[in-house]
């Protein structure tokens, strides 16, 4: 026993143990000097065992055990970000991801309003605190990743341009290697690293489907796309509480419980459809080089695949999310079970509401009210389809579901492109497990069940 512990010992003697202040003294010496005896006889508990604790944080974003959090002092610059919203969401993941591995915080990035694959000089800039709430996101994702902005900046260091590497030679563990060396040394000296060349979103993928779900869930819409959404999914429900109204009377089903809203009894269906002729030839071209036979799908056995989701013959509003093309195309609009009743923006009469928003405003609205659908039906090869199930998998995992085979669930989601269950589409949950994004981005298979 050390000086320490004999001092500590004598000051205990000398107290009167009936009293209060002396007894809990005496208890925490006792248990200190048994941490004592017990560390020192058996080092090997001395640490944390963090796997069976499930304390396990992603190797790839850590590049030492004594990780102390986002420096504010430290910056990473990122290109504008471009393409689809989804595309783009994934694209500022990446980002994140790529400035927290540089233990640095990102300046917060341009979006891009517009939808240009080939002209990117006609690419509208927008800023991110436009679409998303700055604030709410770092509230949110606290310790985990940080936004900050271009007047945080002190000039103090200078700027280091960090050149990405292309083509087939820059292989996954080059571009990690890059990162790593860029974390140190005189690279690391610089107030702001810059990342020149590619969208974020072709970067080579380090990071498992948690911490891009950790990401998506901190990204929350402004109130005035929020409230747009708003507008349409009650238009929705309201159509649907009509049309039941005639047929039956009005009760609530718990399997589509909207925590007492007096919406509750006029579930909806959303359904992604993607037969635009630009889609169509892609995902052609695709199934060819693949060999997979199950991306594209047809009006005919999308509409056929949702008819035999619901065995209700009550009637049901299916929100149809097509591309504006699709708008005149009465034929999306034939040949539908008599219990559902199809109906997209323009029969739906809420078309102003996008029509004063740029594109990426239009998905984030549809993205919205596709995810809040009691039932989403969409294409397991298409990036919003898979971000929208993506978000659902969450919203059931909440709930301790972890499978939805077999089972009713609150939030199913379906893949209309694999036939499933009595000539239904396959049932769809997120594999959170994978090690990559690749599982559920664009061009690939995500089915789970």
């Amino acid at each position: 026993m050390d000086l320490s512990s004999n001092s500590m010992l004598s000051v205990l003697i000398g107290c009167q143990l009936s009293s209060l202040t002396c007894k809990c003294l005496a208890l925490v010496s006792m248990v200190l000097f048994l941490s004592t005896v017990l560390l020192h006889s058996f080092p090997g508990y001395g640490v944390i065992d963090w796997i069976n604790q499930d304390f396990i944080l992603s190797h790839s974003l850590l590049l030492s055990s004594n990780y102390e959090g986002i420096r504010r002092g430290k910056f990473l610059e990122v290109p504008q970000i471009v393409w689809g919203l989804n595309n783009q969401k994934i694209a500022f993941a990446r980002a994140c991801f790529t400035a927290r591995m540089l233990n640095r915080t990102l300046l917060m990035p341009s979006l891009s309003a517009s939808l240009f694959y080939k002209e990117i000089d006609r690419l509208q800039p927008i800023s991110f605190d436009k679409v998303f709430k700055f604030d709410k996101f770092n509230s949110l994702c606290n310790g985990f990743v940080r936004l900050g902005r271009y007047s945080d900046l002190k000039n103090q260091t200078g700027m280091y341009d960090l050149q990405k590497g292309i083509g087939r030679k820059w292989t996954v563990e080059r571009d990690m290697e890059q990162l790593k060396q860029s974390s140190r040394g005189h690279v690391d000296e610089h107030e702001v690293i810059r990342i020149v060349g590619k969208n974020p979103f072709l970067w080579h993928d380090h990071w498992p489907v948690k911490d891009y779900a950790r990401v998506f869930e901190c990204l929350v819409l402004v109130d005035e796309i929020s409230k747009e959404a708003d507008k349409v999914a009650s238009k929705i429900r309201q159509i649907g509480r009509k049309l039941r109204s005639k047929t039956e009377t009005v009760q609530s089903d718990p399997d589509f419980d909207t925590e007492g809203s007096s919406m509750a009894a006029a579930p909806y269906i959303a359904v992604h459809m993607r037969v635009e002729i630009d889609w169509m030839i892609h995902c052609k071209k695709l199934e060819q080089r693949s060999g997979i036979n199950q991306i594209c799908s047809s009006k005919q056995e999308i509409i056929q695949r949702v008819g035999n989701i619901v065995s209700s013959e009550s009637p049901t509003v299916v929100y149809l999310a097509v591309a504006d093309s699709l708008l005149n195309d009465s034929s999306i609009l034939r040949g539908w079970k008599k219990w559902l009743l199809p109906f997209e923006k323009k029969k739906l009469r809420v078309d102003g509401i996008y029509k004063k928003h740029p594109y990426l405003i239009q998905s984030a609205i549809d993205y919205e009210v596709c995810s809040r659908a009691d039932i989403f039906v969409g294409n397991s090869y298409s990036t919003f389809s898979s971000l929208v199930v993506l978000e659902r998998t969450q919203r059931m995992m909440s709930l301790g579901i972890q499978n939805s085979c077999g089972i009713d669930v609150r939030w199913p989601s379906y893949a209309y492109n694999i036939p499933g269950e009595s000539n239904g589409p396959q049932k769809w949950m997120t594999n959170m497990s994978d090690s990559s994004l690749r599982a559920i981005s664009y061009g690939s298979n995500a089915i789970s069940c």
